[in-house]
C-alpha cells in the first residue's frame, strides 16, 4: 500500500484591486510569472466579498478608488496596521498615481502604511511584494535580484512597458548595498581571471 501524499503546498494569493483593465492585467501578469496567484477585481462589492474568504496574503489597492477619507480606507488601514505578532495574515500595499500623488501621500505617510507611486520600476515593485509576503510568512524569503539575474528582470520590464505605461523606463537600476558589493566582487574576479589569461598567453606564445 503506497503512503499517504504529503498536502500540496498553498499557492500565494494576492488580490488587486484595480478598475483600469489596462493596469490590472498588466500586473496580474507580472505577479502570474512569480507563481503566485492572482485575482483581479474592479469593484468594492467584489473587494469585500474576496477579502471575506481569507485566502489572500496581500491586497495591492489603488488608492484613486479607494479615497483617503472612505470608510473602506479606514477598514483598509487597520488591516494593514495589524501586527504579525496579533496575527495578521494580510499585508496591504496602495498603489498611488502618479497624478494623484499629492493628494494621498501624505495621508498614507501618517499612518505608515507601504505605498509604490506609479509609474514603478519592477525591480523594486516586486521587492516590495515580496517583503510584505515575507511579513505574514506567505513566503519564506524575499526576492533580490543578484547580477545574474538582472538581464531577465530587464527584459521582463522591458515587455512590460509594451502595453502598460505604469512601469517607469530606466536605462540602468539602483543597487542595494548587498547587490553593489556582489557586483564589485564579480567585476573583480572577472578583471583578474582575464589577466591571468593574458599572462599565460604572452608567457606561452604559440607557433
Amino acid at each position: 500500500m503506497a503512503p499517504p501524499s504529503s498536502p500540496l503546498p498553498l499557492q500565494v494569493g494576492i488580490l488587486v484591486f484595480e478598475d483600469d483593465p489596462h493596469s490590472g492585467t498588466a500586473l496580474r501578469q507580472m505577479l502570474d510569472s512569480e507563481g503566485w496567484r492572482v485575482r483581479l477585481v474592479p469593484d468594492i462589492k467584489m473587494l469585500q466579498a474576496e477579502l471575506k474568504t481569507g485566502e489572500y496574503s496581500l491586497l495591492i489597492a489603488n488608492i484613486a478608488m479607494v479615497g483617503a477619507e472612505s470608510a473602506l480606507f479606514h477598514v483598509l488601514r487597520e488591516l494593514a496596521s495589524v501586527s504579525v505578532e496579533d496575527g495578521a495574515r494580510l499585508r496591504v500595499l496602495f498603489v498611488v498615481p502618479e497624478m494623484t500623488g499629492s493628494q494621498f501621500v501624505q495621508v498614507i505617510e501618517e499612518a505608515r502604511l507601504p505605498y509604490v507611486l506609479r509609474p514603478f520600476h519592477l525591480h523594486d515593485f516586486l521587492e516590495k511584494v515580496s517583503d510584505l509576503l515575507v511579513e505574514v510568512k506567505a513566503i519564506e524569503g524575499p526576492l533580490r535580484m543578484t547580477r545574474y539575474e538582472f538581464g531577465a528582470a530587464r527584459k521582463k520590464k522591458r515587455a512590460a512597458n509594451k502595453t502598460n505605461s505604469m512601469f517607469a523606463s530606466r536605462e540602468s537600476y539602483s543597487y542595494t548595498e548587498e547587490e553593489l558589493a556582489e557586483y564589485e566582487k564579480q567585476e573583480a574576479e572577472t578583471s583578474l581571471s582575464r589577466k591571468n589569461k593574458n599572462r599565460n598567453n604572452l608567457g606561452n606564445p604559440r607557433g
